[in-house]
């Protein structure tokens, strides 16, 4: 069964004005105080987490493992006149933007999840090393933790409309006996009561714990870490009760 990564154009049929409004306005919460002007997604995909932020006056930057998704992120930043630096890379090796320095180096779209535990810090290091002195270390992440903890299967999106079509979107996982999950997204689409079409796809993710990062933050020396969740705007606290969050840190000068 194909990745969902294979396909740009159904990867992107989620995605809004609306949506990319919303994507601002929990950026700007959650960056806060913090001085960001210039930033690399090291897995930006096709730019839908993160070419909103231009619009907040912060200079993006981007790399991603698959040229698809690349040239889809550069299309929509091209169309809007505001285009950006985008490599093809491994976050597992970042030596195409060695030179560099960011204020802020983050992986978006629950990326780190896709490699073996084990490259998690190496992940974290190569970003570290592309982070400026004073700057910011960032990923998002869903709660693995809570995820294994209630066994959870079924996840439902609410239906979005394109061209007058209805689309839904289901993804049920299937947790494997060596502890990885398989997620199977189905995508039906509508119209006039039936449906026309439907696209299947199955990701494999490894689940690894917070403790796994923090700990690597903390041996690179980073401080005023925090972990909020993702929207920031569901104000909880709580890491155990976060479906999916944020974890970012800030480099010694």
């Amino acid at each position: 069964m194909s990745q969902l990564y294979d396909r740009a154009d159904i990867y992107d049929l989620i995605e809004s004005e609306q949506r990319s409004e919303a994507i601002r306005k929990d950026w700007a919460e959650f960056q806060g105080s913090r001085e960001i002007h210039t930033l690399l997604d090291v897995s930006i995909g096709s730019g839908g987490m993160t070419l909103p932020l231009q619009e907040l006056g912060i200079e993006i930057s981007g790399s991603d493992l698959s040229e698809a998704m690349l040239s889809r992120c550069k299309m929509k930043a091209d169309a809007k006149g505001q285009p950006v630096e985008l490599k093809c890379s491994d976050f597992r090796n970042l030596s195409c933007w060695e030179g560099k320095l960011f204020d802020c180096v983050v992986s978006t779209g629950n990326a780190l999840g896709y490699v073996e535990n084990s490259d998690v810090p190496l992940v974290l290091e190569k970003m570290d090393r592309l982070v400026k002195p004073g700057g910011y270390l960032c990923y998002d992440s869903r709660n693995w933790e809570k995820i294994r903890r209630d066994k959870q299967r079924f996840y439902l999106y609410n239906p979005f409309f394109r061209d007058g079509n209805r689309i839904n979107l289901v993804q049920v996982w299937d947790h494997n006996p060596d502890g990885s999950i398989t997620f199977n997204l189905l995508y039906t689409f509508e119209k006039d009561n039936r449906i026309f079409q439907k696209e299947e796809f199955q990701e494999h993710y490894h689940p690894f714990g917070l403790d796994l990062a923090l700990d690597k933050f903390k041996a690179m020396g980073y401080t005023e870490i925090g972990i909020s969740p993702f929207p920031v705007s569901l104000k909880t606290t709580d890491f155990n009760e976060m479906e999916w969050y944020r974890l970012i840190g800030r480099k010694p000068e």
